[in-house]
């Protein structure tokens, strides 16, 4: 595969290290399950044709809500992403964060999940192509300076058929408690899918819990013995 394919702006590995201060660690905001997330770029742990595959789907995709995919770099070994930077880093920092949970009121609670679920929309019903997400998370949607939010991550997105319902994978990939349960156990995946991710993020941003906490707790309390 030729860069060219991906049309891309290419930049160079140097321009890159001096931009993060040669991959310093206080320039690492994030780990995802295909590499490690710089201020500016995502550095991949995945073969080319992944990368290819992942470029088509961000690149042809462009909504105020999904985060903007703007050149890469594949020098060697080294394979990445490079996006715009969002400076409020991701969804989970805030929401799970006592102190910083305190800046977000209601009508920017309200402006996030509004925000998120038409970008979801985007995905399934008015983009080019039907996406599936299939990891879609607290820690996979980035708020911008404006808090407003940008689904992120589409390394586990695949397309979908201008009639496809339903995909199947044996290669089950994403997040144990936003899976959807067909998807868990039996590697089925489709918009229903995603609409599951959504609900369980929906509940997390309006306890600020994480959803295996509140799991525990009413699944403690519905064992509690009877007085």
């Amino acid at each position: 595969m030729q860069v060219d394919d991906m049309d891309l702006p290419v930049f160079d590995l140097s321009t890159i290290a001096k931009a993060t201060s040669n991959f310093t660690i206080k320039n690492k905001i994030g780990e995802g399950g295909f590499g490690s997330v710089y201020r500016a770029f995502s550095k991949l742990r995945t073969r080319i044709d992944q990368i290819q595959e992942r470029s088509k789907i961000v690149c042809k995709i462009q909504h105020r809500n999904l985060v903007k995919l703007l050149g890469c770099c594949l020098e060697g070994e080294e394979k990445m992403l490079v996006y715009e930077y969002m400076l409020n880093g991701s969804l989970d920092s805030f929401i799970f964060d006592e102190q910083r949970s305190g800046s977000l009121d209601w009508s920017k609670h309200f402006n996030i999940i509004c925000g998120i679920a038409k970008g979801l929309l985007f995905l399934h019903q008015d983009s080019r192509l039907r996406i599936i997400h299939k990891d879609l998370k607290a820690s996979n949607v980035l708020l911008d300076s404006e808090l407003n939010p940008k689904i992120s991550e589409f390394g586990t997105a695949r397309i979908f058929g201008v009639d496809q319902q339903e995909g199947n994978t044996k290669r089950i990939v994403g997040t144990y408690g936003y899976m959807a349960p067909e998807y868990a156990t039996d590697g089925l995946f489709s918009v229903k899918s995603d609409v599951f991710s959504f609900g369980v993020l929906l509940l997390e941003i309006i306890l600020g819990k994480r959803s295996r906490e509140y799991y525990n707790q009413n699944h403690n309390e519905s064992h509690r013995p009877c007085k």
